[in-house]
């Protein structure tokens, strides 16, 4: 007669994965594997239980879980060839790159890009926000939370509620309490959601379990210092468990940095997806099929991979032949001549738009002047390289025409959308945009400027010192490489000498984003801007300009180069409080003017949100332009904001 038996398995278990999708042939590699899901076994078996705590012993617990389905397995005694079929499995690349440090969400430094990142598309297949962002309508949708939020009429207030559905791994409710908690953690424990919403979040408390109340700090004459910050925090930031933060509070003893540089393998989250194996060539998250959001309130059922794995590249390259060969499902990475691959090669291979530039351009890969290598505090010499760049090769060789240029959309602090390019007065500032190889104008800029070669060895200087830089951005990553090398070579056109260096990322990331930056090997390097959010333009140019980031550690929003000026502090200030276009139209065309004049940096290319190319030889429904869905599924590769939902469209090319 069988007996079921009701078991919380947190075993650590040692298991042989074969994982079909990582090379033709199927490798097998020892995993190991945290379980922590209630499953109902049909034998009679004696139980004990064991789990891994920090201090690396094992202990034998009674757990009790209320799980809401009941599934049917068999427990072997024999655990081992456990098998990652390839059609479960949607394979992803572009998005790890080096292995994962961490999985602490309160953490900045996990190199962890699928599971944790918080952004204005945040990535919530492990960890949700109340409402996901979609780039495609601009609107958020509700996630965690339960309908739309709501302003009081001053604008100083915003509630909403916790869907009653939402549960966590451990199937403990979410409430209103988790979502107050966290805030009050990333204020006490200084991370960067804290830094960065602390000045415009007054308090986020609950009212009751389901109910959350968000007050806005106010300035002097009484209204909401930044309604758009506050309302955006909703979109951007993770809801992290109460309980297990408590957990980490007591482990790293209320310390700010042990509580960030904490591992957390034992992290509780409310995604579709949990850890599952991650080693330096790959990531593989395994689906919760107890997942909340299979209620009725939310998706209505779970998402059609079991598995989602990340392939690790070392560089593009890698990446681009694991795609051709059906290896990777969807693609996040700059991948040239991609139409190559469905008009040559006959491949079922697409990207969101049919035809160049094939993604919707959405943010401004973005060279930055250190501001204090020698030479560089001169806006002349700014201008001078900024001006001689070929920007049309970068767009046609390093994009392969998968931006839009420079002559079809002028430099701005705009992305290519309409609705940016008509916040401001093209016309005012006109005399100001550059498209670029214009060596002739750069030159003479510079003889102006008394920047000449004083010693004959075919380089310019100031003050008897050779204008010599070094540009670089992260190895294997193709297109930004071979952008820096076109810059370089308009260096050598006006007499500036500027060679290349590309380290590693897990190098580059620790560097550009700590100031002070290198005296040497940083002084022109490359990294991204803001794309589409509920902040923008707005959040892109602050990130660009503002002098609240100049000069600062731990820094992972922007203006790494330093640049400081006030009036155009006093400019972004003013936005999130003024509501009347031709008042905001005036202050973004000021900006895009004091940009175009001081050139603290300079815009490359016009780049996707994020690449989307996707190989239909296992997985097919993926999004693509006038697909029907509704809400429009966006191009963000299942992963992030609203684009999450493009996991639950999903379908076998062959079931």
């Amino acid at each position: 007669m069988q007996k079921r038996l009701l078991l919380l398995i947190g075993l650590l278990l040692v298991v042989a994965v074969a994982l079909a999708a990582c090379s033709p042939e199927t490798e097998t590699v020892e995993v190991t594997r945290v379980v922590t899901e209630t499953e109902t076994i049909t034998e009679e078996v004696p139980v004990e239980v064991t789990r891994v705590v920090t201090e690396q012993e094992t202990v034998t617990e009674e757990v009790t879980r209320v799980v809401t389905e009941e599934v049917v397995v068999e427990v072997p005694s024999d655990v081992s060839g456990v098998v990652i079929p390839r059609n479960e499995t949607l394979y992803s690349n572009g998005q790890q790159w080096g292995p994962i440090v961490c999985w602490n969400p309160y953490s900045s430094n996990c190199n962890n890009a699928m599971a944790i990142t918080q952004n204005d598309n945040a990535r919530v297949i492990m960890f949700e926000t109340p409402y996901a962002y979609n780039l495609l309508d601009g609107k958020q949708y509700p996630l965690l939370a339960d309908g739309d939020y709501e302003w009081n009429d001053e604008q100083t207030e915003i509630t909403f509620k916790i869907k009653p559905a939402a549960y966590w791994s451990d199937v403990t409710p979410v409430t209103a309490e988790d979502v107050a908690y966290t805030w009050d953690s990333n204020v006490k424990y200084e991370t960067n959601a804290g830094a960065n919403f602390g000045e415009y979040i007054e308090s986020i408390t609950a009212v009751d379990p389901q109910t959350v109340l968000v007050k806005a700090k106010l300035d002097e004459n009484g209204k909401a210092v930044n309604p758009l910050l506050v309302a955006s925090y909703l979109s951007t930031n993770y809801v992290i468990q109460k309980a297990w933060t408590e957990t980490l509070e007591a482990r790293s003893g209320g310390d700010p940095a042990a509580f960030k540089a904490d591992g957390a393998v034992d992290v509780v989250s409310s995604g579709p997806y949990t850890r599952f194996f991650d080693d330096d060539t790959k990531v593989i998250y395994i689906r919760d099929d107890n997942y909340w959001g299979q209620d009725e309130s939310m998706w209505g059922k779970l998402p059609v991979p079991k598995y989602l794995g990340h392939q690790i590249f070392k560089d593009n390259a890698a990446g681009f032949i694991a795609l051709q060969a059906g290896e990777v499902d969807v693609s996040q990475q700059f991948n040239a001549n991609i139409q190559e691959l469905w008009l040559d090669q006959g491949l079922p291979i697409s990207t969101y738009l049919p035809e160049a530039p094939y993604g919707i351009g959405a943010s401004l890969p973005t060279a930055f002047y250190n501001l204090t290598s020698p030479g560089l505090d001169n806006v002349a010499v700014r201008k001078a390289i900024a001006i001689a760049v070929d920007y049309d090769t970068i767009i046609a060789n390093a994009m392969t025409n998968q931006s839009a240029t420079f002559e079809q959309v002028p430099r701005s602090l705009m992305n290519p959308t309409p609705g940016e390019q008509a916040l401001y007065d093209q016309e005012a500032v006109a005399d100001l945009q550059w498209a670029g190889n214009d060596i002739d104008g750069a030159n003479a800029l510079l003889d102006e400027a008394g920047i000449v070669d004083t010693d004959g060895d075919g380089w310019r200087d100031i003050d008897g010192e050779k204008l010599s830089y070094v540009a670089t951005c992260p190895n294997g990553w193709s297109d930004w490489q071979a952008a820096i090398e076109i810059v370089a070579a308009a260096g050598e056109e006006i007499g500036i000498e500027i060679t290349t260096n590309y380290p590693e990322w897990s190098v580059y990331q620790t560097v550009v984003t700590e100031w002070p930056l290198p005296e040497e090997g940083y002084d022109i390097f490359m990294m991204w801007s803001d794309g589409a959010g509920p902040t923008q333009p707005w959040g892109r140019i602050r990130h660009l300009l503002s002098s609240e980031f100049a000069e600062t550690q731990g820094n992972w929003n922007g203006n790494w180069g330093g640049y400081k000026n006030p009036e155009v502090d006093a400019l972004i200030q003013a936005i999130p409080g003024e509501s009347d276009p031709d008042a905001l139209k005036q202050i973004y065309t000021d900006l895009v003017e004091a940009y175009l004049t001081d050139i603290p940096s300079f815009t490359l290319m016009y780049r996707p949100q994020n690449f989307h190319s996707v190989n239909e030889s296992v997985w097919t429904n993926f999004p693509h332009a006038d697909d029907g869905t509704d809400p429009p599924v966006p191009p963000m590769n299942l992963t992030d904001g609203w684009s999450v939902a493009g996991l639950y469209n999903l379908e076998l090319v062959n079931p």
